[in-house]
């Protein structure tokens, strides 16, 4: 079974404006939803980049269905596994069997606003697996003190919790992401549609997990403005390499996307209002092995975008895939 969903984008709109965006994808038909958590917005003209916690909360409340989850939280440098562990719980116990946490080792981006170092990847790895096992304790409840290599707790205890399980999706773009993902995650997030990270997550463990892939479009009833808007408000999608990783600031994004053409976004982005493209960009992710795929639209017509995938591409999914949620 395919499941399709939508990626709530804090770093382009008001807080607000993303619980309503919720509830109109709960509305379109859409199941579930992955809102990002950042500290900054990857360049200046997206504009936004709200507390997600607080997003969460509204979203809990405007909504009765829709499954929700981070997209993706890092739990290592800019706020403490304990703190995202209370945050996670509570939002658990506020939409009862509709909330996953999706963690990451993040971005300089994000993290760096503190002071802190901002550590090589390996480092950034042995980080993240502690703040999981940290994350998961807490979650048992009872009054739990933890000494390891990077993170303490001492005699903390969570008194609300949910009643089921959270479960934690980790997201992967590399091979050594994906294996930290298939040992340790209850599921994976990425977005490029990798038909090896999809593998190698799988062979770590023998269940069957979800696997979320974000497809980004820019919908607009003209495709060359959909990638003039598309080139302007996410440039970042055409950076290679690990700069999304490694640049510190936003300005910093903007200067190496001086390099990145319009012409070059569009072979990351689908642009404009032709049905059978946006069709053909999800069927990359399911032939990948994704079976839990959401649409990240670019810019401020998401009405416009829920309209058109309402009518037009989540019924024709529905024809193509039977099974399809």
């Amino acid at each position: 079974m395919v499941n399709f969903g939508y990626a709530i984008s804090s770093e382009e709109h008001a807080p607000r404006d993303l619980v309503r965006h919720a509830q109109m994808a709960e509305e379109t038909g859409f199941t579930f939803a992955l809102v990002s958590d950042h500290f900054h917005p990857w360049v200046d003209a997206q504009g936004h980049s709200p507390f997600v916690w607080s997003v969460l909360g509204g979203i809990a409340m405007n909504t009765k269905r829709l499954q929700v989850g981070t997209g993706v939280t890092c739990p290592i440098i800019r706020i403490h596994p304990g703190i995202i562990a209370q945050a996670a719980a509570t939002v658990a116990a506020m939409m009862p069997g509709r909330f996953f946490l999706g963690l990451g080792t993040g971005e300089n981006l994000n993290e760096h606003i503190l002071g802190d170092h901002w550590p090589p990847f390996d480092l950034r790895s042995e980080m993240f697996e502690e703040a999981i096992h940290v994350i998961r304790l807490l979650w048992e409840g009872g009054n739990k003190t933890f000494y390891g290599a990077f993170y303490t707790v001492e005699n903390a205890r969570l008194y609300t919790l949910p009643e089921a399980p959270i479960p934690i999706m980790i997201a992967a773009s590399g091979k050594q992401a994906a294996n930290i993902a298939g040992r340790l995650g209850d599921g994976l997030i990425s977005t490029a549609p990798d038909e090896e990270i999809v593998q190698l997550f799988e062979q770590a463990k023998d269940t069957n997990r979800p696997k979320y892939g974000q497809v980004t479009v820019c919908y607009g009833e003209g495709e060359a403005a959909a990638r003039k808007l598309a080139h302007k408000l996410w440039p970042n999608a055409g950076l290679p390499g690990e700069l999304s990783q490694e640049l510190p600031t936003p300005a910093h994004f903007e200067q190496a996307s001086q390099l990145v053409t319009e012409d070059k976004i569009a072979e990351f982005i689908v642009c404009g209002n032709d049905p059978q493209r946006h069709l053909e960009q999800i069927h990359k992710y399911i032939d990948a092995g994704f079976d839990h795929i959401y649409i990240h639209q670019i810019g401020p017509d998401q009405e416009g975008f829920f309209n058109f995938y309402g009518e037009q591409i989540l019924p024709r999914l529905r024809e193509q895939l039977p099974a399809t949620t």
